[in-house]
């Protein structure tokens, strides 16, 4: 099966380098420092334009978990239909009730909405954070989800390959796996060799100086050193290099 790198990108900017670099699909959000959120519409029709890109978009409101009041989830149906009717292939998002488990009554509703616009559904990381993986998954088969971004239930997805393994192995002929989180040129191929899934996800990211990120007695700072004063960015070398090496 050929193998797919996905490109977790935070901007028009982002894409258009992920696409220079060759990846055929990206994960489209804003404010890639809170974790990934929900993308502007100028964004998805940019690239959409001007690449050949399969886009992702986020729909994530907020930082933090994925636990959402009533208003974020009307704010979350509306922005899908937004970012669906404005050319996203599909969406990325994750709800959990407050113990853990997958809402499906929440998840069902974005699903029929992506469906209705012949998108794909994504469960992405919140999979990480349920109390059971072999449950969840079984239920998110059930709900329609065509793929999980997951890194196996750790903090980086090379930490998380056993987990990614069995689920692969038990699952993999009803449902995708993403392998997502830490994934470089360093250790994806070894990641796919070994749970024996065909898709990765990586930032493939760099840094690039803002002068004005700080001044007087005011930071907008939001990475640690040596980066206080930069912002991150899709690297088209990284990506070309990657792609090259799956």
């Amino acid at each position: 099966m050929k193998r797919i790198l996905e490109i977790c990108c935070g901007s028009y900017e982002d894409a258009y380098n992920a696409y220079k670099g060759g990846a055929k699909r990206i994960e489209l959000n804003s404010a890639l420092h809170l974790g990934g959120l929900t993308p502007t519409p100028a964004s998805v029709i940019m690239t959409k334009e001007n690449t050949d890109l399969s886009v992702i978009s986020m729909l994530r409101p907020r930082g933090a978990g994925f636990f959402y009041t009533e208003t974020e989830f009307e704010v979350m149906k509306m922005d899908a239909e937004i970012l669906m009717k404005n050319g996203s292939d599909g969406l990325a998002f994750g709800f959990l009730t407050e113990d853990g488990e997958i809402d499906e009554e929440r998840t069902k509703v974005i699903v029929d909405i992506i469906k209705k616009y012949n998108g794909e559904a994504v469960f992405h990381r919140a999979f990480d954070c349920v109390k059971d993986p072999f449950t969840g998954v079984e239920k998110l088969i059930d709900l329609g989800i065509d793929r999980i971004l997951t890194s196996g239930l750790e903090e980086k997805a090379y930490q998380g390959m056993d987990m990614i393994k069995k689920l692969q192995e038990k699952y993999g002929d009803k449902i995708e796996f993403l392998a997502g989180s830490g994934v470089n040129i360093s250790n994806a191929e070894e990641i796919m060799n070994y749970t024996g899934i065909h898709q990765v996800h990586s930032s493939c990211k760099s840094w690039v100086c803002d002068p004005t990120t700080r001044g007087n007695n005011v930071s907008y700072s939001y990475a640690r050193s040596p980066n206080e004063m930069n912002y991150d960015v899709v690297s088209y070398e990284l990506v070309k290099n990657l792609a090259e090496k799956i």
